[in-house]
């Protein structure tokens, strides 16, 4: 379970993308944007970026191995999804949908 203050930003209403990126991974720019897209035209979805050297503690308590991995979380903060890689738009918005 997570928090807005674990994050260190409020949670969406519905959903929250939380993403563990690395400082020189490519792939997680382009998650970035798809999921700053899905968010900015979705009500209650909000996109949550975390550097896996800044949140190691988060990191190691969700066995996050590579990056990018994407922690999809409810209003609660109950972990709903894990996406590992770039997701495409339609892989996103599924995970949101249920």
């Amino acid at each position: 379970m997570l928090s807005a203050s674990d994050l260190g930003a409020p949670l969406g209403a519905r959903r929250t993308f939380v993403q563990f990126s690395s400082a020189f991974c490519r792939p997680c720019r382009v998650t970035r944007q798809v999921l700053e897209r899905v968010a900015a035209t979705t009500d209650g979805v909000v996109h949550v970026e975390l550097d896996v050297a800044a949140a190691l503690g988060l990191a190691e308590a969700f066995e996050i191995a590579q990056t990018p991995t994407v922690l999809v979380i409810d209003g609660a903060g109950v972990v709903l999804h894990r996406l590992v890689g770039v997701p495409t738009m339609a892989a996103a918005r599924a995970v949101i949908a249920g």
